[in-house]
């Protein structure tokens, strides 16, 4: 049997009538740039956040170097954000021109850990961007009362988690404002590239809108330099198909990461997610910690089981990021999870078979490594 880490093809399966007409309605009317189809989604998106404000862009990296650039972030700022991440949450920092600063992650759920914060403030400090991890919401009750009380603006890194909540909110409505990815492969994926801002700041929204248009508000007359970050009418008319079931796949997932629970609790070495009883995690990726996880990861695929690692670097790490020389050590958490993490194959429409056929291979390879 072969288990796929993502089934993007059964998916489109599911609701190939309702793309196709979407698709052939921008054909149509040739809205291929911005347009009607980019402002119904933004409100469809704006309310399904729970904000008043929606402005879609070309990619969730871009959503979150809009919101900095929106807020006047550049030399000499310092914004704060965790090394467990995907390495575009830092790359926004860095096109701004303003320096990472970094925070370990929570050992139990792995998003920022609010009693950190504190101490990596200093004069500089503009910002804090909290990642939702995998699915899973930043604790962010703590990380805004830090942010109020010293006066800084909260930026949630919500690529991975449409539909999220956190005790009864979405996320995404919690901060100043949030970015969203819709990569094929995240909850509410488009067929390329695109991302969305949400926001309840007027100012900061009508900012970015002319941000993401060269800086004009009126064609040919640019009050800002900008750049091109519009969304396309297709991906948008394509998200607003999937808007309308994304309760269900998200329901789907949490189903699924109950089920593979169940199966893989008792697992000597195996450590599942944990979740607060007070979050609705959404579950974007499965991530396990295991022992010896890269000869776990060539044995699952050796057996037809397609996994991921989320991720294998911390960005603090990464060669890119060299020049602030961040050794070895300083981030303890997000480095073991760099070196233990497995991401199982998790998609709405995998079956109870091929769960179980993952958990119970998974078992057996960890069985097989701690004897070896």
């Amino acid at each position: 049997m072969n288990v796929p880490f993502l089934d993007l093809k059964a998916q489109y399966s599911s609701i190939k009538g309702e793309v196709d007409e979407a698709i052939q309605s921008v054909i149509d009317s040739c809205a291929f740039s911005g347009g009607p189809f980019v402002v119904d989604f933004e409100r469809e998106f704006a309310a399904f956040c729970g904000t008043r404000y929606c402005i879609g862009v070309g990619s969730g990296t871009e959503a979150l170097w809009l919101i900095l650039m929106a807020m006047g972030i550049g030399e000499k700022d310092e914004i704060i954000t965790v090394p467990n991440t995907f390495i575009a949450t830092v790359e926004a920092i860095s096109f701004c021109g303003a320096r990472p600063v970094f925070v370990d992650v929570d050992e139990q759920f792995y998003t920022m850990n609010p009693d950190l914060l504190c101490k990596a403030i200093t004069k500089s400090t503009k910002a804090i961007i909290p990642v939702h991890l995998y699915g899973q919401p930043a604790d962010m009750n703590p990380i805004m009362e830090v942010a109020r009380e010293y006066g800084l603006a909260v930026i949630e890194d919500a690529c991975q988690a449409h539909g999220a909540q956190y005790k009864g909110m979405r996320v995404g409505s919690i901060g100043d404002a949030a970015a969203f990815s819709f990569y094929p492969g995240k909850n509410l994926g488009a067929f390329g590239e695109a991302g969305a801002v949400v926001t309840d700041d007027k100012e900061l929204a009508d900012k970015i809108r002319i941000l993401r248009d060269h800086g004009q508000s009126t064609k040919y007359f640019h009050e800002l330099a900008g750049v091109n970050s519009r969304m396309d009418g297709i991906q948008a008319a394509i998200l607003s198909v999937k808007l309308r079931h994304l309760e269900a796949w998200n329901n789907a997932r949490i189903r699924l990461a109950a089920r593979y629970g169940e199966l893989l609790t008792g697992i000597a070495k195996v450590v599942i997610p944990f979740q607060r009883r007070y979050d609705r995690h959404v579950y974007h990726i499965y991530s396990v910690l295991v022992p010896r996880r890269d000869r776990v990861l060539d044995e699952m695929k050796e057996r037809g089981i397609s996994c991921g690692i989320h991720y294998p670097l911390p960005v603090t790490l990464q060669k890119a990021y060299a020049h602030l020389g961040i050794g070895t050590g300083a981030f303890p958490v997000s480095e073991s999870c760099a070196e233990q993490t497995l991401s199982l194959p998790m998609f709405p429409e995998i079956n109870s078979v091929q769960l179980r056929f993952v958990a119970d291979n998974l078992a057996e390879i960890i069985h097989s490594v701690e004897q070896s």
